[in-house]
């Protein structure tokens, strides 16, 4: 994040970049939170069920009690762990919930640094769900933990490059074992920013501030996101970097050109950008999604 006040300066030079073609047949899974995974099944393709959690003592719960739709991924945080627990015992939790509802595959949607008991846990379930052909997707600080199942890499960048930031990390474990974690952005930042640190800015906000300022609108390829600057008499420049449709559609074509083969998107944050996209996978591969459906 240290460069991202000089990174903000080479994007003012930019121009551009509308070369939004398909995606090139990747598996898209949409990540859903309890509630709704029907809505989100609605366009035809695989959900994760974010309706779960690792709680105290190293046990798996419901995190709401809303119906599961069968089929998809489980897909768990761990907002509730407190470290302690036995990982073969949680393992076995999980895998029972996918075989009562029909999951087949599991999405570790962890935040923070990585703790023992998750760790043993996702190394369990690697060796598990590979035997049985299950995908698992599990997120950056687990790697280690991983020999078949697949990294989540986060689209979301404040400096670099998106194409750059992918290809260092299939260097080492290669394009097969990554997956695309699509994290929409809308920052403001203060220029300067020299802890590359923006303030989050929800979609009223976004729009507010484009009616406002009437900005001219660029795009960056490097990191796939449209941005915009503004001056305030009261808070001096501003940089706005943001996601649409369009800039969603970039990354997943990035990460296709790598060799990348599955993408995450989260639901509803997403939901804005899927009909463009299902169109660009029917106009590319009219088959894509039906065959993708049970993944």
């Amino acid at each position: 994040m240290g460069d991202g006040y000089y990174y903000i300066i080479c994007l003012w030079q930019e121009q551009g970049g509308n070369d939004f073609m398909g995606d090139g047949g990747l598996s898209l899974l949409l990540l859903a939170p309890p509630g709704q995974g029907r809505e989100a099944a609605s366009f035809g393709l695989p959900v994760a069920h974010l309706a779960y959690r690792v709680g105290g003592g190293g046990h798996l719960f419901r995190s709401d009690l809303s119906p599961i739709p069968r089929g998809g991924f489980l897909a768990m945080d761990a907002a509730g762990c407190d470290g302690r627990g036995r990982s073969d015992t949680l393992a076995r939790e999980i895998l029972r919930e996918c075989d009562a509802r029909g999951f087949t595959g599991v999405l570790c949607d962890f935040e923070g640094p990585s703790l023992p008991l998750l760790t043993q846990t996702i190394a369990a379930l690697d060796e598990a769900l590979g035997r049985r052909g299950w995908p698992l997707l599990a997120p950056e600080p687990y790697a280690n933990a991983l020999s078949r199942g697949q990294l989540l890499i986060s689209s979301a960048l404040s400096g670099g490059s998106l194409y750059q930031r992918l290809s260092e990390v299939i260097q080492t474990r290669g394009a097969e074992g990554l997956a695309l974690a699509v994290e929409p952005v809308a920052y403001d930042f203060p220029l300067p920013s020299p802890d590359g640190q923006g303030r989050p800015l929800e979609p009223a906000d976004l729009q507010a501030l484009r009616q406002r300022w009437d900005p001219q609108i660029y795009f960056s390829d490097a990191l796939c996101a449209h941005y915009f600057t503004y001056m305030s008499r009261e808070s001096g420049g501003h940089f706005v970097l943001f996601d649409d449709a369009a800039s969603v559609r970039k990354k997943l074509r990035v990460a296709a050109q790598l060799g990348i083969r599955r993408a995450v998107l989260p639901y509803p944050q997403a939901a804005g950008a899927m009909e463009a996209i299902m169109a660009d996978r029917r106009r590319h591969n009219p088959n894509a999604d039906r065959s993708r459906r049970t993944e």
